[in-house]
């Protein structure tokens, strides 16, 4: 019997351990489930974690695939590779932007910097993004704002200790099963609750002990009238304000009146009562895509900030917790030189560029002086600026906004896409490289609480299938061949990684496999072999301390990586919404994820229709004896698709409910994004519905009253 290998599962990113055992017999696994030696879930694992590990759904590429006549084809390595090498070749002779790069946080920390370092430091290109910016660019920026630096400042150990969980846009329940376990166990503590702000009466507000149904697109406005109240009501933690922060008198001035922006949001005044009350108590306030996927999602990331700053929540037990989607969504952001160089060395700081380009010993001159117009942007590029396309371990033409547009646009380039499952993206492919997916590639990870820990292989791979590294590494042959001294391997890789993030805000340099061996999970910032870090910004009275708690409040200061020394208060408006429901689209379509699908669900695929979730009384507009398998069409000004509809009544009136993971979704979705994070509106855009009769639509439903 095969031994169990330990590994981290890369499902969502809370970083559970996991143990896997390989098959008797051929390639894949026969076992996984939780490790109980692992720090971050000390054994607990949710059930779609192991199962999507184990026993994917999808349809599995086994061998590389070209384009003849038409059609994909089954090919050899040896032809695929030449025919990827000489399309992305001929591309690049009309300059380095002529080819785009898109990775993806499902990557490993190894591969996501390989393929960062091959796209900057090897094409050169400033149209270079991942899947990571479509769900945490905008956290990311009000994170920079604030702090001077990316990741949220609490860890997993903040979480018993606090008094107040406030889940504000976001569904942990169902999109961090294991997280919410911790949540709920610490908010039935005395004195403890879990207050959920949310459109959608969700499974997380199911079993709330307080739930703020507030209007779609209100969260700005409900932020703002929260601190507003706050102020009104003197429970300002002014001590701290005054010794740590910056702003706050600007934005003292500039906050609403309570009542006026109660009402935009859709709440009631005692909501905003609550929810500024809660806050004078030791508060994790945590947010997800509700919150990022919008024109506003910086802004009100922001605000929710400011709302723990004004209360004094940035201190262990407390603080702004932003929840990662993708597995290495952070990995992503540290090691890949996405949005920053390595270790968050930043695009605007030509010393940053100059040691990175003398690292990968390339000239300064080839490496971008900005981090690209973001994933939208490069789609939008292709046809002027872009012709050719490096996709891997993404599917845009699911996961992107506006999917038709993605689709039509990416069949006009050279596209080589690199994936371990047949997805939409696939099927516009020129050249397809099966790759290596869980349990066959080796590597490390990191989740949303900054700790690091080993990815391994429990299996072998087909002659068909090579990981990610190898093929990055066989491109780099071709077309950059001095940029990698030899074929890259995970560990040498990790140590190149670690040493270029030797002192900067997110350093590894103390960390190495040896240590990961020894240790299991070290978090980040490790400058040193025995430092992990802890919770950030924070120092007792006797200096940098990683086992501060809650209780040693009364000896805490505060140092923050911004010009002052100081955390900022936000000054974000809020954008005008880029459409909202008239006589055509009188409905609302929000997104959101649902329990057994993950990543544009290609881990999970079937053949059933999604489900449209609407209110019984937008469902009665349809039919007055809706039938629970009644299908219907969705329709905005982008497309239309078919959907099953479901009378729910945890949907308010008004609103069309969709899983943002089925590749059918995002041909109804707006392209608008974020002015600052570049982050698409994938939350709120104006649609109309109609029941299917014999084939045909029959009326259009209207917000019900």
């Amino acid at each position: 019997m095969s031994e169990f290998v330990p590994t981290t599962c890369m499902r969502c990113a809370v970083g559970c351990g996991h143990l896997q055992r390989a098959v008797e017999q051929g390639y894949g696994l026969d076992m996984v489930r939780g490790d109980a030696s692992h720090p971050v879930n000390n054994g607990l694992a949710c059930q779609r974690g192991v199962s999507e590990t184990a026993d994917p759904d999808g349809e599995w590429l086994s061998r590389p695939l070209v384009r003849r006549d038409g059609e994909l084809v089954p090919t050899t390595w040896d032809t695929a590779l030449e025919r990827a090498g000489t399309g992305l070749e001929t591309a690049l002779e009309d300059g380095p932007d002529s080819v785009a790069v898109l990775g993806s946080g499902q990557q490993t920390n190894e591969a996501a910097y390989a393929l960062g370092k091959l796209a900057r430091g090897g094409f050169g290109t400033r149209y270079y993004d991942a899947n990571t910016t479509l769900c945490m660019a905008s956290a990311v920026t009000a994170y920079y704002d604030a702090f001077g630096s990316d990741a949220p400042p609490p860890t997993y150990d903040d979480i018993p200790a606090a008094d107040t969980h406030l889940v504000w846009g976001a569904n942990p329940a169902v999109a961090h099963p294991v997280m919410f376990r911790w949540i709920t166990q610490s908010a039935a503590a005395e004195g403890s609750e879990l207050i959920v702000v949310d459109p959608v009466e969700s499974e997380t507000a199911d079993v709330a002990d307080h739930h703020v149904p507030l209007a779609p697109g209100g969260d700005l406005a409900l932020a703002r009238a929260v601190l507003a109240r706050v102020v009104e009501t003197d429970r300002v933690d002014e001590q701290f304000v005054a010794e740590a922060t910056d702003g706050f008198e600007e934005l003292r001035g500039d906050l609403p009146d309570v009542s006026a922006a109660a009402e935009r949001a859709g709440v009631s005044l005692a909501d905003v009562d609550r929810l500024a009350a809660a806050l004078e108590d030791s508060t994790l306030l945590y947010w997800g895509m509700g919150i990022n996927q919008s024109v506003d999602g910086t802004a009100t990331a922001g605000a929710l900030i400011d709302c723990c700053l004004a209360t004094g929540n940035l201190r262990p037990g407390s603080g702004p917790f932003s929840l990662t989607g993708q597995a290495n969504s952070m990995g992503t952001r540290v090691c890949s030189s996405k949005g920053t160089w390595p270790g968050h060395r930043p695009f605007t700081d030509p010393d940053h560029r100059r040691d990175v380009a003398d690292a990968w010993d390339v000239p300064v001159s080839r490496l971008p002086d900005d981090p690209g117009p973001g994933p939208v942007g490069i789609v939008d590029a292709i046809g002027s600026d872009v012709s050719a396309v490096y996709a891997v371990a993404t599917n845009p033409v699911a996961g992107m906004p506006d999917a038709n547009h993605v689709r039509e646009q990416l069949a006009d380039s050279f596209l080589v896409v690199q994936d371990a499952f047949h997805s939409e993206t696939v099927e516009c492919a020129d050249v397809v490289f099966p790759a290596a997916t869980w349990g066959e590639s080796e590597g490390t990870t990191t989740n949303m609480e900054r700790t690091v820990s080993r990815v391994r292989a429990a299996t072998e791979t087909p002659s068909g299938v090579k990981t990610d590294l190898e093929l990055i590494g066989l491109l780099a042959d071709r077309l950059a061949p001095d940029l990698f001294p030899e074929r890259p391997e995970p560990a040498e890789l990790f140590e190149e990684l670690a040493l270029l993030t030797a002192g900067t805000p997110a350093d590894l340099s103390g960390i190495n496999y040896d240590r990961l061996e020894a240790e299991t999970a070290v978090r980040w910032p490790a400058p040193e072999p025995n430092v992990s870090g802890g919770y950030r910004y924070v120092e007792d009275s006797g200096g940098e301390d990683d086992s501060i708690s809650a209780a040693d409040g009364a000896d805490l200061s505060w140092s923050f990586p911004t010009p002052s020394g100081r955390a900022r208060f936000s000054n974000g408006e809020a954008p005008p919404a880029p459409e909202t429901p008239d006589e055509s689209y009188p409905l609302t379509l929000t997104t959101a994820r649902y329990a057994d699908a993950y990543n544009t669900g290609v881990r999970t695929r079937d053949d059933e229709l999604p489900i449209a979730r609407v209110s019984p009384a937008t469902a009665g507009a349809l039919a007055d004896d809706l039938e629970s398998q009644s299908t219907g069409r969705v329709a905005s000004r982008r497309g239309s698709i078919d959907v099953r509809i479901d009378a729910d009544e945890s949907i308010p009136d008004g609103v069309v409910w969709l899983p943002i993971h089925h590749p059918a979704v995002n041909e109804l979705t707006l392209s608008d994004v974020d002015p600052r994070s570049k982050e698409p509106h994938f939350k709120q855009c104006a649609v109309r519905l109609a029941l299917s009769r014999d084939g045909e639509a029959k009326a259009v439903a209207e917000a019900g009253t």
